[in-house]
């Protein structure tokens, strides 16, 4: 029942965020000006994004030092703001993804917007399908469309994509298959909530070969819609023979 309750209210926040009419066509976010394209997810309205930029080190003062030539891919980039984000904060080549086409040129207007086009690349991508077959990267982030949606739903929108994900296929995908586009040393982060389903997610996990080790979380309270606090948390998806870490046990939820 409480899926239920959030996967219907995660519906109505993408239809708000749509039609809103304070929604902007620029919008202010760590510290620097952005273009929001119609159709796109808006980070203004949701903190996620903000947090995931905070998560990553790439906002702060003195950013985490990054190697020479790192590579970093962000799958559902959205509006660019983490990918371009990246860039700046000194990754070499850098990949945004989206799912969503209007997303994909929102990215790149971004990236030009912020004068990193040379080393940012925006692709129309499923998860991992626009990639070439023998891209890696150092760095595979997402911040997930952690909702659970009922396995028969449908679509209404590419913009629903953004916020909830059917019988959690996406995530099954995303933790089979991301092993697979990273560098020998490389890292895959995922950026999930408890409006999601961790119990579900542990469980596929499980089933893939995976374990989720717990890096950061935070609680923020989120005011435009109803002042719900939200814990919002940073995994990393390791092998699950892979030495000792953080990791959440079998049906545990992780609270603060």
């Amino acid at each position: 029942m409480i899926q239920t309750q959030r996967f219907v209210r995660s519906l109505q926040r993408s239809r708000m965020s749509l039609e809103r009419e304070d929604r902007p066509e620029v919008f202010a976010l760590c510290g620097r000006e952005w273009d929001l394209l119609d159709e796109v997810f808006a980070p203004v309205f949701c903190p996620s994004t903000a947090i995931a930029v905070d998560f990553l080190g790439l906002d702060g003062p003195v950013p985490p030092p990054v190697p020479r030539g790192a590579s970093f891919l962000e799958i559902g980039c959205g509006s660019g703001v983490t990918a371009v984000m990246a860039a700046l904060a000194g990754y070499d080549h850098v990949v945004a993804a989206d799912i969503s086409p209007r997303a994909v040129e929102n990215a790149a207007v971004n990236a030009e917007r912020h004068g990193v086009e040379d080393r940012l690349r925006a692709v129309h991508s499923d998860l991992f399908s626009g990639l070439a077959s023998d891209e890696r990267f150092d760095v595979v982030f997402w911040s997930s469309n952690y909702v659970l949606a009922p396995e028969d739903y449908q679509y209404q929108s590419v913009h629903e994509r953004a916020y909830v994900d059917t019988g959690y296929r996406a995530h099954r995908r995303f933790l089979e298959q991301v092993p697979h586009w990273l560098t020998p040393t490389g890292s895959a982060l995922l950026h999930f909530s408890d409006r999601g389903d961790l119990v579900e997610l542990d469980r596929i996990a499980g089933q893939s070969g995976r374990e989720l080790s717990l890096l950061r979380s935070v609680r923020v309270k989120e005011p435009e819609y109803g002042g719900d606090v939200v814990e919002h948390m940073l995994f990393e998806i390791r092998a699950a023979d892979r030495g000792a870490g953080a990791s959440v046990p079998r049906g545990s939820v992780i609270t603060a």
